[in-house]
C-alpha cells in the first residue's frame, strides 16, 4: 500500500507489476473498497501494471473535506495517481460509481485512455430523490447500520451462497467507511447523468452487467450502451453486482480479451 497527498486529503493506492507493462487503473464501487480488485490481479499482472485506490473516505483513503463531489473532482484523483506511475495513457476498468469515473474520463480527457472497461453502471444511476434519501438515512444512521440493508444488494445469490461469510465480511468492511464521504458520493450520483455526452468518443469501450443485478440491472447497461453508440453489453449469467468478487474467471477473461485487443 503507498499513499499520496491530493488536494490535502491522503489517498491510499497500490501500484503492482513490471513498470515496462502498459498501465492498468482500476476503479471499485460505492461503499466497497479496491479489495473488490484482488481475485483478478493473478490474471493481470503477468501482462500489465495494475493501479487501483480507494475512493474519499473508503478503504485506507481519508474523508472528503469539501462541500461536494463531483465526477471531474474524482478524474482529477485518477489522473494525478497515474502521474505517480509515467504512464501516459492507460487502460480504465470501473464498476458501478467507478463506472461514473470512467464515463466522466471518456468526455474529460479520452486522449489519456487506450480502453476503458465499464461495469454495473449506468448513463444515470437511480434518480436524485432516492440518492438524496439514503445521503440523509447514512448520515443520520450511520454506515454500519445502513450496510445491513445495502451490501445485500450488491451480490446475486449465487455468490452468497457459494461464499456464507461474504455479506458479513462486507458489511463489515462498508461499516468502516467515513459516512460523509459516502453521502457526498451519494449526492453526486443523483446528479450526473451523461446521456447525450458519450457518443462522439473514440476509446474502445467494452460495457458488462449482471443478470442478478438489482442496482444497476441489465437494461441500465443496455440504455448505457445506445447512449455510447457501442456494442450491447455482455451480461454475465448468476452475477450480481461485482463481477470482480463474484465471477473474476470469466469477467478477467473478458478484461483481457478486451484490453489485449
Amino acid at each position: 500500500m503507498s499513499f499520496l497527498e491530493i488536494d490535502g486529503r491522503t489517498v491510499g493506492y497500490r501500484l503492482l507489476g513490471n513498470p515496462e507493462n502498459p498501465l492498468v487503473v482500476l476503479a471499485h464501487p460505492l461503499g466497497m473498497s479496491q479489495a473488490v480488485w484482488d481475485e483478478l490481479l493473478p490474471m493481470l499482472l503477468p501482462h500489465y501494471r495494475v493501479l487501483s485506490w480507494d475512493l474519499p473516505g473508503h478503504g485506507s483513503s481519508t474523508s472528503w473535506t469539501n462541500a461536494e463531489i463531483s465526477p471531474a473532482s474524482l478524474v482529477e484523483e485518477v489522473l494525478a495517481l497515474a502521474e505517480q506511475t509515467g504512464a501516459e495513457r492507460f487502460h480504465f476498468v470501473g464498476t458501478s460509481i467507478g463506472g461514473v469515473i470512467g464515463q466522466q474520463l471518456l468526455g474529460q480527457a479520452p486522449d489519456r485512455l487506450l480502453s476503458a472497461t465499464l461495469t454495473n453502471t449506468g448513463a444515470a444511476i437511480g434518480t436524485a430523490d432516492a440518492w438524496q434519501t439514503r445521503a440523509a438515512a447514512i448520515r443520520e444512521q450511520g454506515l454500519p447500520a445502513m450496510a445491513v440493508d445495502i451490501v445485500p444488494r450488491w451480490f446475486g445469490p449465487a455468490a452468497s451462497q457459494k461464499q456464507p461469510a461474504l455479506l458479513k465480511g462486507w458489511n463489515t468492511i462498508m461499516g468502516r467507511g467515513d459516512a460523509n464521504s459516502y453521502a457526498l458520493l451519494c449526492e453526486m450520483l443523483g446528479r450526473v447523468d451523461f446521456s447525450e455526452q458519450l457518443r462522439d468518443h473514440k476509446v474502445p469501450l467494452l460495457l458488462i452487467g449482471g443478470s442478478d443485478d438489482v442496482a444497476t440491472p441489465p437494461a441500465s447497461l443496455q440504455t448505457l450502451a445506445q447512449c455510447c453508440g457501442v456494442e450491447e453489453p455482455i451480461i454475465l449469467e448468476q452475477v450480481g453486482h461485482v463481477p470482480s468478487v463474484e465471477a473474476p474467471g470469466r469477467f478477467g477473461q473478458m478484461l483481457l480479451e478486451h484490453i489485449n485487443r
